[in-house]
């Protein structure tokens, strides 16, 4: 499959810029700003549940993996680990002293999914709008985590919004303009929001992020624990950008390949600038339900942290991508396998706090 380049105008963003456009869509509501927007803070969380990670040795390289990613967030944004107290000891031995610990209990490190997502308005105010965690439909214990939002907005003493809706931000891409794009499986399912038509998931979700479009596709049911995340195949970098991780030689009776197809073709459809990059066609891990995604980056302030695999051909297509769609930051890549093991990857075990 060839890639589609994209020429990119402009440079760093602009806050202002970004606000204005954000809030003309929103109107005088609250809005989530685009990732690539100033950061108070990035949260992340410390995993310690022996029923979700009963291997210690797997678990000690993924308190190292989330380690090593604060870590170098730290180095450009402030970064604030969640535990339970008891834990900060095994995290501060593996956390650089820029990495702030708050007593928040924890199960598992998937902060996108279960902590706070912010949103702002032109005033100057902060909230924290509510989709309820609930562990994937209540297929992993999330006694700890599905609390994590509203003890976080509680601490922060902000406005903790409800949507009346279950399920997880990396399960809907926005890019802070006013669209939103999620794959049907993750929202339109029985075991997270039962009874509930698309319609009015639709009209929740863009009110939660003060939007007013949203582009579905129909995503998978059932083959993983998030029913396949947005997140983790395509990511807004701007206004009607969008950057796709796609395999060279689909195979169409994977349903993935065939569903991020369907998905890429909807993006070019509705009229959006699509750049696809590769799946990496060499990996360190070859199990068949890793998750390789380049396009599961995060973007703090200054920098975008995102994987490499160990293909030197198409780690360097990722990060030359990267370099158009985010002009001006450090692009720095880490080895997160053992995240992609689990399922995930960087933009899955970060949440950003936008700073105004």
């Amino acid at each position: 499959m060839k890639r589609r380049d994209l020429v990119l105008g402009g440079g760093v963003f602009c806050w202002a810029g970004l606000m204005g456009k954000s809030q003309a869509i929103a109107g005088a509501g609250l809005f989530v700003p685009p990732e690539e927007g100033p950061h108070q803070r990035t949260f992340m969380q410390w995993p310690v549940n022996r029923k979700v990670h009963p291997d210690p040795i797997f678990l000690d390289m993924a308190q190292q993996t989330i380690a090593d990613i604060a870590n170098t967030i730290a180095d450009f944004e402030p970064v604030t680990m969640l535990a339970a107290a008891q834990d900060h000891g095994d995290a501060r031995a593996k956390l650089s002293a820029n990495v702030e610990l708050w007593d928040i209990p924890t199960e598992d490190l998937w902060c996108r999914d279960a902590g706070p997502i912010f949103v702002v308005d032109g005033a100057g105010k902060i909230a924290v709008s509510h989709i309820q965690f609930n562990g994937w439909g209540e297929k992993q214990v999330n006694r700890r985590d599905s609390q994590i939002a509203k003890r976080v907005a509680a601490r922060l003493e902000l406005d903790l919004l409800p949507t009346g809706l279950h399920g997880e931000a990396g399960g809907v891409e926005q890019d802070g303009h006013g669209l939103l794009l999620a794959h049907e499986s993750s929202w339109v399912n029985d075991n997270r929001n039962p009874g509930m038509t698309r319609v009015q998931i639709e009209r929740r979700l863009l009110k939660a992020y003060g939007a007013n479009r949203m582009i579905w596709t129909d995503g998978v049911w059932g083959e993983d624990i998030t029913d396949y995340h947005i997140d983790s195949l395509a990511r807004f970098t701007g206004p009607g950008r969008v950057l796709i991780n796609l395999p060279d030689a689909p195979d169409l009776s994977d349903p993935f390949h065939a569903a991020a197809i369907e998905t890429h073709e909807k993006l070019v459809d509705a009229g959006l600038d699509v750049e696809v990059i590769p799946e990496p066609h060499v990996r360190r891990v070859k199990g068949f339900d890793f998750v390789a995604s380049y396009a599961n980056y995060y973007v703090c302030n200054g920098a975008v942290i995102a994987a490499e695999f160990g293909d030197t051909e198409t780690d360097e297509i990722a990060r030359e991508a990267l370099v158009r769609h985010y002009p001006g930051r450090e692009i720095i890549t880490l080895n997160v396998d053992p995240l992609g093991e689990m399922g995930g990857g960087i933009h899955c075990a970060t949440q950003q706090m936008p700073d105004l």
